[in-house]
């Protein structure tokens, strides 16, 4: 893509309202454009991100054996009256009539939703264990939304909901979801960490909340140093073995934010040099809430002995659209955004540093050719700036890569490639860098 016809409008001041460095960087990018309070348009280089992350997200559930359907945004509210939680759940759900004066919502999550569907088609255990999520915008009229997309009023969440005929099976559904989860964040090169969670509204015994340690975090967390030595995509996984082992390993170590740290049993059970004590981002949350949503919604299946049961059920959210923001906030410096390789919008940066110099054009009009016939994704700076405020702008956007050709390399047989997350550069010869960027 060249950026002489790209649209991206950067801004060289931070805006008044933004208030924490994911919200002040993805403004300042040109990567959303606020339409109300919490309600944001993506525009072209955040909207790349955003597909980029949910694209992650969706190989992961699917690896797991999860089955990908689409639910509508607005939903009847008579289904969260059989359930009973239409009158609870409190202003942050907006009702809304339609024409026929018919009560509706915008959903704010899909546990109705999806169980209506599960009841409407499965009767026996011979059917299950099922696994189906979908990927949907969402809304939650916030009393006071804030920092951006880490907390909007619309945004963008996978949600997964399994079905399991008994308890045993459900924990291996659980399972699978907490190690699909891990994976899932190492892919964008994040670090997260597993710990026990208050269930919430949701309901439920059983919950894990996944956290990524970053000192701008909204929490305080607690944990064992180890952690950030495990490696989820170090080895392969079998869905369809026993996945206990692994999440023991996870779930042994010391982890707690603030509202379940338990100062006594972290010095007592960490070493000293091995205690962390930082700020992290919740990035997903799974639950395991047995029946309550399939007894009062008669969501039945019959078991191998003949009897009905209401079916066993958890839940798996991540908020895909805020891990665009806790990415930024785990990943930045002072100049702008360090994207990770796999969610960046592009990965390299094509820098001309004289356009209309004839040399330089030519160099960069082949490179630029070369780099998307090797499939590399690229954003060729070809403006008429001067080449402070290009780079500039390379270093607010964030990608992994730039490549910086200029009249005085040229005569000397080189361009210049920068690493953007150590900065750290070599001059090398075009055919060595692409070489290098393809590799």
């Amino acid at each position: 893509m060249r950026l002489s016809r790209y649209f991206l409008p950067t801004l060289k001041e931070t805006p008044s309202e933004a208030e924490i460095v994911s919200h002040r960087l993805m403004l300042r990018a040109g990567m959303i454009r606020q339409s109300s309070a919490g309600i944001y348009s993506w525009l072209p280089l955040g909207f790349r991100v955003l597909s980029k992350i949910e694209q992650i997200v969706r190989e992961e559930q699917d690896a797991s054996g999860a089955q990908e359907i689409l639910m509508p945004t607005i939903q009847p509210a008579d289904l969260w009256r059989e359930s009973g939680r239409y009158d609870d759940y409190g202003k942050e759900m907006l009702r809304i009539r339609d024409r026929h004066e018919r009560d509706m919502l915008y959903g704010p999550t899909n546990e109705e939703q999806v169980t209506e569907i599960f009841r409407a088609h499965i009767k026996s255990y011979r059917d299950l264990p099922k696994m189906l999520y979908h990927i949907q915008w969402k809304f939650r009229d916030e009393v006071r939304p804030r920092f951006g997309v880490m907390r909007g009023r619309e945004f963008l969440m996978k949600d997964n909901y399994s079905f399991d005929v008994d308890h045993a099976g459900a924990m291996r559904s659980y399972n699978k979801m907490f190690v699909s989860y891990l994976r899932t964040f190492a892919r964008m090169g994040l670090k997260a960490i597993p710990m026990r969670a208050e269930t919430g509204p949701i309901g439920g015994d059983t919950s894990h909340e996944f956290i990524i340690l970053a000192e701008t975090g909204e929490s305080q967390v607690f944990c064992h140093g180890d952690f950030t030595d495990f490696d989820p995509l170090g080895e392969a996984v079998d869905y369809e073995g026993d996945l206990q082992p692994l999440v023991d390993s996870w779930t042994q170590l010391y982890a707690a934010t603030d509202d379940q740290h338990d100062a006594e049993r972290f010095a007592r059970d960490v070493p000293e040099d091995k205690q962390v004590v930082t700020r992290g981002i919740e990035v997903g949350h799974i639950f395991y809430f047995a029946d309550k949503y399939s007894k009062p919604l008669d969501a039945m299946v019959q078991t191998h002995d003949g009897e009905q049961v209401p079916v066993l059920m958890g839940s798996y959210g991540i908020g895909v659209s805020r891990l665009v923001g806790a990415v930024i906030e785990a990943s930045h410096d002072e100049a702008g955004i360090v994207w990770p390789e796999p969610v960046a919008p592009f990965q390299v940066g094509l820098i001309n540093l004289r356009t209309g110099d004839q040399a330089c054009d030519a160099a960069c009009e082949d490179l630029f050719g070369k780099l998307r016939g090797a499939g590399i994704e690229v954003l060729y700076d070809d403006r008429e700036e001067r080449a402070g405020a290009k780079f500039a702008d390379m270093d607010l956007i964030g990608l992994p890569w730039q490549l910086v050709v200029g009249p005085r390399g040229l005569e000397s047989g080189v361009v210049e490639l920068k690493q953007r997350k150590t900065g750290e550069r070599a001059e090398l010869s075009a055919d060595s860098a692409l070489a290098r960027l393809a590799g």
